[in-house]
């Protein structure tokens, strides 16, 4: 009886690595279907049970990275049957000016949500590769991807995301070629009405996208809405979720920030990546007098050399940890 209790479990951990070498690709399926970092998780998660508790019911007749999917994406289905459509401000509400805007905000599942690199892309020896897996995590395309039925949502991802072949989605759909030819039709066209705009990933090794960085945290840090404003593209916008507040233009942008929006003067800013995309860990001067503590996760968005986007996420007690930072900065030496 001992013997076979330890063949069991044997089987149960070869099963467990087996199933667990997908999960970060999983995990960037179910971010893009479901727009929600924390969502992505969970649903991974029910996947790899669900997996583990059938594996030794697992036929074969497929392989099993496509059984996974077959799983995570009935899982994903299952939970957008409820409706819920995660969004951007800029989707929701129409711009207001600065001087007269109202911070409203709405619950948690109203929106997308960043997500790191690491939990969603898979390292990749090659460069082509990795740069297509950035774009298609950037905010801009998993917010247009939302628009898409649950299911043209999938077939797209699959399809042009992932590469897989139309008769592969069929069989994990249970549908016919011809239907997901269909399908792939409609959420092309869906997503150019959509006009997701194409915004860069970052690119360690771009010299001007380093100095264009680098010129924003010294205007940010330095508070000189001059020389900030002059990095913003004229249609940049500035949106800060749970509030379904968002500006447009440089000049919005600077009166929000010398007004409603002073309290972030004498922040630190911290790079990190989110979405394939460049980031900054803000932290604002603490409230107690000494260092700083995390106020928001700013996602950067920059097309031809200007930034075009700056999405401040403000659920740090989620975010920060997450991302792996820390929701205080002690000061520095000499700074107190």
């Amino acid at each position: 009886m001992s013997d076979m209790t330890a063949t069991t479990d044997t089987d149960r951990d070869q099963a467990a690595r087996h199933l667990e070498q997908y999960r970060t690709e999983l995990t960037g399926y179910c971010y893009r279907m479901l727009g929600s970092s924390f969502e992505a998780e969970d649903a991974v998660q029910d996947t790899m049970v669900r997996a583990w508790r059938g594996y030794d019911r697992f036929e074969g007749r497929s392989s099993l990275r496509s059984w996974l999917y077959r799983i995570a994406t009935n899982v994903c289905l299952d939970l957008l049957n409820a409706g819920n459509r995660r969004a951007r401000p800029m989707d929701l509400t129409e711009p207001q000016a600065a001087a007269s805007a109202v911070l409203t905000e709405r619950p948690e599942p109203t929106w997308l949500e960043p997500v790191p690199d690491g939990r969603v892309l898979p390292g990749s020896a090659d460069p082509a590769q990795a740069a297509v897996a950035r774009e298609s995590v950037r905010l801009a395309f998993v917010a247009a991807l939302q628009h898409l039925p649950a299911k043209q949502r999938s077939v797209l991802i699959l399809r042009e995301v992932l590469a897989w072949r139309a008769s592969e989605v069929a069989e994990l759909l249970d549908t016919s070629v011809a239907s997901v030819n269909s399908a792939l039709q409609r959420a092309r066209a869906t997503l150019a009405a959509a006009r997701a705009q194409d915004t860069d990933t970052l690119q360690p090794m771009d010299e001007e996208q380093r100095k264009l960085l680098d010129r924003y945290v010294q205007a940010f840090e330095g508070y000189d809405m001059e020389q900030l404003t002059a990095l913003l593209h004229e249609d940049a916008v500035l949106s800060m979720p749970p509030y379904d507040l968002w500006l447009r233009g440089p000049r919005e942008i600077a009166n929000w920030m010398l007004g409603k929006g002073c309290g972030c003067r004498g922040s630190r800013l911290l790079p990190t990546v989110a979405n394939g995309t460049p980031a900054f860990a803000q932290y604002r001067p603490s409230e107690s007098g000494t260092g700083h503590d995390a106020w928001a996760l700013q996602v950067i968005e920059i097309s031809a050399g200007r930034i075009t986007g700056l999405t401040s996420f403000l659920d740090t007690a989620r975010l920060f940890p997450a991302f792996g930072l820390p929701l205080h900065l002690e000061a520095e030496a000499g700074q107190e």
